[in-house]
């Protein structure tokens, strides 16, 4: 028998968590579903393996599965009895189609299956509850995202699809909505419990596909009392072309007086475009204060624009899965898309087709039409000056992040010459997009000292010469970026052995020091747990922005993907810091 882990409390999982800025800020995520939404709910009755929610009341009964019915009798009866949605589904999945909760998720990504060893699943549970998203490494989003979504053996101790649950949870408040979904594709609906029930529909919400929701509706009633599958059962049943069902299952939602103004008129849209729906709805977002994973899925998947000022009142989570959500119209996908692209939701290639979109859409505005107009010269200019301005004008004075990713195949394209000045962004644009070797050409030309330099010593796959403590004494990027130069060369193992501590000491960076999360990493690297190690690398980067994460975190961090074969991004991570740091 598997054992369940400790459920998701039932007041946050059916809502979108604020990104949390220290450890343990998302232990138990902030409900931003309406009144009613988010409260305790009476506990479910579900298989033995699953335990009952936070919040049930003493003495909730857990039932097993039902016994199969009997044979049909010689004379059948004219209404036939409702058969059970958990005993429909031993004979809608027969036994050789069923799949394993010893292993879920979708194949491929360079993962292991075995990546989190022997580790206990409780802990790794505890881990990615109390891991505040997004990052501020594109990186290590990547790489998180990766081990989150990857086909990968269910831990001991835990059930595996509250293990799911717990994975797809964390992957939504990383913007990562389209690879929570995936996730949650990845158990077979009989299987279900509780707590993949709560985020399941936060996936499918998030994807702005509320349809996702109808295979499993009838047992996720049976099973969790949200309020939000209560009113799932009469959107499915307009999507299954059963008006008169719809209405009537509509208003006996109402009647519970679960949700009012604006996702009642959410819910009505969605049934009045399915067939036969006959409802025009409008929404007017005049005296909403705030954004749901309800509103928002109900709203991308019946092209319903909302406003951004709403975007303002929720975690940035939400502004990614504006990007990904396909009902989003395209001008209103921009803006998110370069953010999410930033973040390491979007890759470069996805974030490039988006521009050639928009340069196709006759109606685009003018200011993307204009940057995709650029992106059309940066690649396919007449000659390297040319596209080396179009790169010019995408970046601006100043280039953010985001449009450095926009650029990294373009910057790819250049030639290396020793009389351009924009060597810096043009090494940290290919960079963002894992372009090492294409980096690593202009090192000739690099100037000594300079960030581009600094960034090709760390990302070069090929480098082989280790550098001295006087050449991080000699980089020009000023002391808080000459630490995280020095943390990453040492992590890497590309500074001289014997200038590590003096170096260290000189710059008071503390990488020898030790504490409980040290320890968990150490533990890790030796049981050869990359899973752990990606899961334990986020939880030392709890902070906004790149200006918060301390050195010795990053010589840590750095060290330990490198000792358990993540070498690759350890690399990226460590070229990134200089790039933003």
């Amino acid at each position: 028998m598997r054992t369940s882990s400790r459920a998701i409390a039932a007041a946050g999982v059916l809502a979108l968590a604020a990104s949390a800025q220290v450890i343990g800020a998302q232990d138990r995520p902030e409900s931003i579903l309406p009144p009613g939404f988010g409260e305790p709910a009476p506990a479910p009755t579900t298989r033995a393996t699953s335990a009952p929610l936070p919040g049930d009341p003493p003495g909730a009964v857990v039932q097993p599965l039902p016994a199969a019915p009997a044979s049909p009798t010689a004379t059948p009866s004219a209404t036939p009895t409702p058969v059970d949605p958990a005993t429909l589904a031993l004979y809608e999945m027969p036994p050789f189609a069923r799949r394993s909760l010893d292993r879920i998720g979708v194949a491929g990504g360079g993962i292991a299956a075995d990546a989190f060893g022997d580790a206990d699943g409780r802990m790794i549970e505890a881990l990615m509850r109390r891991t505040a998203a997004p990052l501020p490494s594109r990186w290590l989003s990547i790489l998180l995202r990766r081990t989150l979504v990857a086909a990968i053996d269910t831990p001991r101790g835990v059930d595996g699809a509250d293990f799911a649950a717990e994975r797809a949870w964390l992957l939504l408040r990383m913007g990562e909505s389209v690879a929570a979904r995936a996730v949650v594709q990845g158990v077979d609906n009989g299987d279900y419990t509780p707590k993949l029930y709560q985020v399941a529909a936060n996936a499918w919400l998030a994807t702005g596909d509320p349809a996702g929701m109808c295979p499993v509706v009838e047992a996720a009633n049976t099973a969790t009392p949200e309020p939000a599958w209560t009113f799932a059962r009469p959107l499915c049943a307009a999507l299954r072309g059963e008006p008169a069902r719809a209405r009537a299952l509509f208003a006996s939602a109402r009647r519970g007086r679960s949700a009012n103004g604006v996702d009642l008129l959410l819910a009505q849209k969605v049934m009045g475009a399915a067939a036969d729906g006959r409802q025009a709805v409008t929404i007017e977002w005049d005296g909403v204060d705030r954004l749901t994973a309800w509103r928002f899925g109900l709203a991308a998947a019946t092209g319903v624009a909302i406003p951004d000022a709403l975007y303002a009142t929720t975690g940035r989570q939400a502004y990614y899965w504006r990007a990904l959500a396909p009902g989003v119209a395209l001008a209103d996908r921009v803006a998110p898309a370069e953010a999410a692209a930033g973040q390491g939701v979007l890759s470069n290639v996805a974030l490039v087709d988006l521009y050639a979109a928009v340069a196709a859409d006759p109606d685009a505005a003018s200011a993307p039409s204009a940057a995709a107009q650029d992106l059309r010269i940066a690649y396919t200019g007449s000659g390297a000056d040319a596209r080396l301005a179009a790169l010019r004008q995408l970046w601006g004075g100043t280039p953010t992040w985001p449009r450095l990713v926009l650029t990294a195949r373009a910057a790819a394209r250049q030639p290396v010459r020793g009389d351009v000045d924009a060597v810096d962004p043009l090494v940290a644009s290919m960079l963002s997009a894992g372009l090492d070797r294409h980096a690593a050409r202009w090192a000739a030309v690099a100037p000594a000292g300079g960030d581009a330099w600094a960034m090709i010593a760390l990302a070069d796959p090929d480098a082989r010469r280790r550098l001295s403590g006087s050449d991080v004494e000699g980089y020009g990027g000023g002391e808080a970026k000459r630490r995280l130069f020095f943390a990453g060369l040492a992590g890497l193992g590309r500074l001289a052995a014997d200038d590590v501590s003096t170096t260290a000491e000189a710059l008071g960076v503390r990488i020898g020091a030790e504490n409980s999360w040290t320890r968990a990493l150490d533990r890790a690297v030796t049981r050869d747990q990359p899973g752990t190690v990606a899961l334990l690398a986020a939880i030392g980067m709890q902070t906004p922005d790149w200006r918060g994460v301390p050195p010795a975190a990053l010589y840590r961090i750095v060290a330990a993907l490198r000792a358990v074969g993540l070498s690759g991004e350890a690399r990226m991570i460590a070229a990134e810091a200089i790039a933003r740091g």
